[in-house]
């Protein structure tokens, strides 16, 4: 039982949407739970929902896919590893391949650094790990 509600206004509800197709109905419905237990956490989420993926990933003009790559480019050239795992998963989600995502991971690498590349593949590889453990 959630400790704190969502405001479920029109960009909630169009955010969770885009969100939940992203991140898989079981994942998704359990960070909800998890992100209602505490109003820090509730309040990030709405505000995600509202301004990330209502606002921004629903728009006209990019395929998801497209806007996958732009994201996890941008969060591997910044080092944001525990960020881009999530992303990863999205990414997969939104119709990208494995080999497209070394290949993002390998032209990040010249442009932002080695590093940067090193830790996404890290990140890539842990995320791969998981998929198949749960596809068994």
């Amino acid at each position: 039982m959630t400790k704190y509600s969502f405001d479920e206004n029109e960009g909630f509800k169009k955010g969770k949407e885009v969100w939940f197709e992203m991140r898989g109905p079981k994942v998704a419905e359990a960070a909800m739970e998890q992100a209602a237990q505490h109003e820090m956490t509730r309040d990030l989420r709405q505000y995600l929902f509202e301004h990330c993926f209502a606002a921004v990933w629903a728009r006209p003009g990019l395929e998801r896919a497209t806007r996958s790559i732009i994201t996890i480019s941008v969060l591997t050239a910044l080092g944001r590893t525990e960020e881009l795992k999530s992303h990863i998963r999205m990414g997969i989600n939104n119709g990208l391949t494995r080999e497209e995502l070394k290949e993002i991971f390998l032209h990040v690498g010249i442009y932002a650094g080695v590093p940067t590349a090193v830790a996404a593949v890290r990140a890539a590889m842990e995320e791969f790990t998981a998929l198949d453990k749960a596809k068994g």
